[in-house]
């Protein structure tokens, strides 16, 4: 991966516990431009790694991200937390992994911090006079990012839990739509429970575009294949794969094996698999790709005793 120097423009606090960071060029230069929808990695020291949401307006000049200051956080939330103007980072080009959809309607729905990617989706969107509503969740007004730039737009509902008007999926999302697309984002728990209604309410899965900021990724028991071998296709060589992720036991041997976010969210580290039956634990691979062979070593494991992947 080529990394990109940039520093700290900006910073300031769109809640008590989300910080805005505006990234610009250190050399003068120009980002590589960006599509809504798009991330990119940050590294922060010690060789931690972290995906960020681009939520500014599209375009070279600067990256905007929004990060959630996370209590049990593996160290990344703080770590950025810590930054302060003037401080430099590397970072990557974007990536896009969730991008707006071809579809003549289009429904937003964030949780939290969710929001972030959504935001420059209403630009893009807002510029191709598309049709589309956004329904914003959060805990109550104080902890909703963006609150009074959102507040101005007549196609965005708020849903506060503490002021009792949650989304209520069936009645904001509705019955499946012909050539409508849904984008779903936030925590974990808050997409289970949107996905599982939309789903229940008979909206095909192709129309449900999802990103997450974290995985619920289960333990190498929990499902499938406790154990198995993994072969390098382009070498002949097998590795068993117990308690280790198969990206872990590549690297653990030597394999040069790409790899950014370890938790099945950015894609940079997919590969293809030549035989045997995935057991798919990624949040990024589309059922297509999934049917295509595509396979994140990071976080998937395998059904069958076997599995063979193309390195």
């Amino acid at each position: 991966m080529t990394w990109i120097d940039a520093q700290v423009r900006a910073r300031t606090l769109a809640t008590a516990d989300i910080a805005v960071l505006d990234l610009a060029p250190v050399d003068g230069t120009e980002f590589p431009s960006y599509t809504a929808g798009s991330h990119l990695d940050i590294q922060l020291g010690s060789g931690m790694i972290r995906q960020y949401s681009l939520c500014g307006t599209p375009g070279p000049g600067r990256y905007r991200l929004a990060v959630l200051n996370v209590p049990n956080s593996r160290g990344g939330s703080r770590a950025m937390h810590a930054l302060a103007v003037g401080d430099r980072v590397r970072i990557s080009a974007p990536r896009n992994h969730f991008p707006l959809a071809t579809a003549r309607r289009h429904v937003l729905i964030a949780g939290g911090i969710g929001i972030t990617p959504l935001l420059a989706m209403l630009t893009e969107l807002d510029q191709a006079a598309a049709e589309y509503v956004l329904h914003y969740s959060a805990r109550s007004r104080s902890h909703a990012a963006f609150l009074d730039e959102l507040s101005a737009n007549p196609r965005v509902s708020f849903h506060f839990d503490d002021q009792h008007t949650g989304l209520d999926v069936a009645r904001d999302l509705g019955d499946p739509q012909p050539e409508t697309a849904v984008y779903v984002c936030g925590p974990d728990g808050f997409m289970d429970y949107v996905l599982g209604k939309a789903e229940a309410l008979g909206w095909p899965r192709p129309a449900l575009h999802t990103e997450r900021f974290g995985t619920n990724l289960t333990t190498p028991s929990d499902v499938g294949q406790a154990g198995f071998t993994v072969r390098v296709a382009s070498t002949g060589a097998e590795y068993s794969v117990t308690d280790q992720s198969v990206l872990d036991v590549l690297l653990d041997n030597g394999v040069d094996a790409p790899f950014s976010c370890q938790q099945g969210i950015c894609g940079e580290c997919v590969v293809r698999v030549l035989a045997g039956e995935p057991d798919h634990r990624d949040d990024v691979l589309t059922d297509a790709e999934r049917a295509d062979g595509m396979f994140t070593t990071c976080s998937s494991r395998s059904h069958s005793p076997v599995l063979e992947v193309d390195l």
